[in-house]
């Protein structure tokens, strides 16, 4: 008999969706840690001192996030509208992250080339 793991957020009891269980985490948390990966993507990228294979690991990270997500909506997993509604919000902040990066690399690029 298969037992559905738990979600290893702090104090919550819901189950982990097949496609999370490499995350341990259920369906809102996972959400919540996305959107604070992409915050702190975006803070880092403001500085402008990333490196290229430091944007291309945001740029893997983001598309293997999403891709993560795209799999668990489309999975018939069970949800309630709210949680369709946080993957839709969460999938629209990997998009956002994903355009904030590539114009943070363009403003970065257009610095060398004046400054040298």
């Amino acid at each position: 008999m298969f037992v559905p793991e738990t979600c290893s957020g702090k104090g919550c009891k819901m189950p982990v969706p097949p496609g999370l269980a490499t995350e341990r985490l259920c369906i809102l948390h996972f959400t919540l840690f996305v959107e604070q990966e992409c915050t702190e993507m975006r803070r880092e990228s403001a500085f402008g001192k990333n490196s290229h294979e430091r944007q291309n690991e945001f740029m893997q990270k983001i598309s293997a996030r999403g891709e993560v997500l795209v799999r668990v909506a489309t999975s018939g997993y069970p949800m309630s509208d709210e949680i369709k509604a946080r993957i839709l919000s969460t999938l629209l902040t990997l998009m956002n992250c994903r355009e904030n990066l590539d114009r943070a690399a363009m403003r970065q690029a257009a610095i060398r080339r004046f400054a040298g």
